[in-house]
């Protein structure tokens, strides 16, 4: 059984920071992609930022320069630091793992956690 469980979210007011992490623990192998996805009320999840395992970052265009996502991979562990938030960053934020349990699996598992609110309003 593998958990990711996300910490960090909150009601913030616009301009603020809030930083995000997830932690996946379980039977795991290893982790290819890690990264945060988010959804707003009544709308598509939509990727927000993901990082491969000793690769480079890749950011959605709303939140480039503003969102900075970093992992650690001996721990299992991602982050996203949040700058310079705006009402419509407000969303479910859900963290997200490809895994594999085993090292012949040939495919990815992909893996969410149950996600952790983010509001920013005056």
């Amino acid at each position: 059984q593998v958990q990711l469980v996300e910490s960090g979210g909150g009601l913030v007011q616009p301009g603020g920071s809030l930083r995000l992490s997830c932690a996946a623990s379980g039977s795991i192998f290893s982790i290819n992609v890690m990264g945060w996805y988010r959804q707003p009320s009544g709308k598509q999840r939509e990727l927000v930022a993901t990082v491969p395992s000793g690769g480079s970052a890749h950011y959605a265009d709303s939140v480039k320069g503003r969102f900075t996502i970093s992992r650690d991979n001996a721990k299992n562990t991602v982050d996203l630091q949040m700058n310079s938030l705006k009402p419509e960053d407000t969303a479910v934020y859900y963290c997200n793992a490809d895994l594999r349990y085993k090292p012949e699996d040939r495919t990815w598992y992909r893996w969410w956690g149950q996600g952790t609110q983010v509001t920013v309003s005056s």
